[in-house]
């Protein structure tokens, strides 16, 4: 990776610069910060469960392994403490925030589309009996057969958010971006055969899995569910990650678009700048090679003037007559 500029392009520097030309990419970001607010709110479809169909759905009612508060722990503040890291070491705020936009964007649209999903299928969980009848004792509709569901309703209400899983989507989607990010950092596709780069990429992907795995581990969801989480969450990811930098078996892939769009521009006004200097400097010496010049054919005239022996000779001539 190219030293360019090292220390020269910092959040003091340039940070408010680089925020200001994606304030729009910010305030959209709030906004979706909004709508998975009210998604996480409003009432998920109930979906018909019929008596035949709790033969499925009898897993035991058990707390996660993985807590809900360690997912954003999981997804965003430890690529975020990569991030600041390599930021520390290079000192480069386009790639810094360039990555913390991104990382934002991937995971929390993979939020909003996870719960929109979730709300709009409701799928039960595999361990909604217990969450339906905390008893034990099976209430169901005499002529529809439905479920008549006596238990906590917060409880009640997440046994119908199965498909597709948020901590696995979350998780995908942080971690993927973290992978892709560590990718272009390590030039993990250089063609040099250093494959020992792939255990640094792979280990993110890795911890996203066991995640995944915790989940259907401990019945809160079905394999479909966190499978279809992960698809999503690595998707989203990917496109994330791709609007701002390079593919990372790309020449450029150790920095952002905006970094060279930057550079490129800026050596173009260095050139301008060269140029019109070089004129201004260029004025003085061909003034003075066109005075030198004039000097000099006048010198020439003296000169020639001086060693003209045209008079002496037609003076002899003139002698030589009379």
């Amino acid at each position: 990776m190219p030293d360019i500029d090292l220390g020269s392009h910092t959040i003091q520097s340039h940070g408010f610069k680089v925020a200001k030309v994606h304030k729009h990419d910010w305030f959209i970001l709030l906004l979706l910060v909004v709508i998975e607010a009210i998604l996480l709110i409003i009432e998920p479809f109930h979906r018909f469960v019929g008596e035949d169909m709790m033969t499925d759905m009898k897993y035991p009612l058990k707390g996660n392994t993985v807590p809900v508060w360690a997912v954003p722990m999981i997804a965003i503040v430890f690529p975020f403490v990569v991030f600041l890291v390599y930021y520390f070491t290079r000192k480069d705020i386009y790639d810094f925030h360039h990555a913390i936009l991104g990382l934002l964007f991937a995971v929390l649209l993979t939020a909003v589309i996870t719960d929109a999903i979730k709300n709009a299928v409701g799928r039960p969980r595999p361990d909604f009996f217990w969450r339906c009848f905390p008893d034990g004792k099976g209430d169901f509709d005499p002529l529809t057969k439905d479920v008549i569901c006596h238990g906590d309703k917060a409880v009640i209400k997440e046994g119908y958010k199965s498909f597709p899983s948020g901590h696995t989507s979350w998780s995908f989607a942080g971690l993927s971006f973290l992978s892709w990010y560590l990718a272009g950092k390590i030039r993990a596709f250089d063609r040099r055969g250093h494959i020992a780069k792939l255990c640094i990429i792979l280990f993110p992907l890795l911890l996203a899995a066991l995640v995944a795995i915790s989940r259907v581990d401990d019945y809160w969801h079905h394999w479909q569910d966190v499978f279809t989480g992960a698809l999503i969450g690595s998707i989203i990811a990917s496109f994330c990650y791709l609007q701002f930098f390079p593919y990372p078996n790309d020449t450029n892939g150790w920095a952002p678009h905006s970094f060279f769009q930057m550079m490129e521009e800026r050596n173009r006004g260095h050139s301008s700048a060269q140029r019109v200097n070089s004129f201004h400097m260029q004025q003085p010496e061909v003034e003075a090679s066109y005075m030198g010049r004039n000097n000099g054919m006048s010198s020439t005239e003296s000169t020639s003037r001086e060693h003209d022996t045209t008079p002496v000779l037609d003076a002899m001539e003139a002698g030589r007559k009379y």
